[in-house]
C-alpha cells in the first residue's frame, strides 16, 4: 500500500466519485443493494483498484448495508445512491 503513503489525501469529492466508479464496476447501485452475497461467502468483499488506490465494496445483507471504503471515507449503497456514511478519522496531534 505504498501508493496510500505518496498520493495526497483524498477530498470528499474525489472519494465519492472513485465510490461511484467502484459500484458502476460491480453491476450498479441496484444491482449491489439488491442482490446480497450469500452470507458465509469466501470473499463477501471486493477490492478495486482506481486511480492507485484500493476501494473496497462489500454487497449488502440483511443485517449490514452495502458500503463502500476507501482510505477511511466509507459510503453506503442505496438502491438508487451512493452517499457519504462517515469521514477519515482525523488526529489531534
Amino acid at each position: 500500500m505504498a501508493s496510500e503513503k505518496t498520493q495526497p489525501p483524498l477530498t470528499e469529492t474525489e472519494a465519492l466519485a472513485l465510490a461511484n466508479e467502484a459500484v458502476e464496476l460491480a453491476g450498479g447501485a441496484r444491482q449491489v443493494y439488491r442482490n446480497p452475497r450469500h452470507p458465509f461467502a469466501l470473499q463477501p468483499t471486493t477490492t478495486y483498484e482506481l486511480s492507485g488506490r484500493q476501494v473496497e465494496l462489500r454487497h449488502g445483507e440483511i443485517s449490514s448495508p452495502a458500503i463502500v471504503t476507501i482510505e477511511g471515507w466509507v459510503f453506503e449503497i442505496h438502491d438508487d445512491a451512493v452517499e457519504l456514511l462517515m469521514r477519515p478519522i482525523e488526529r489531534k496531534r
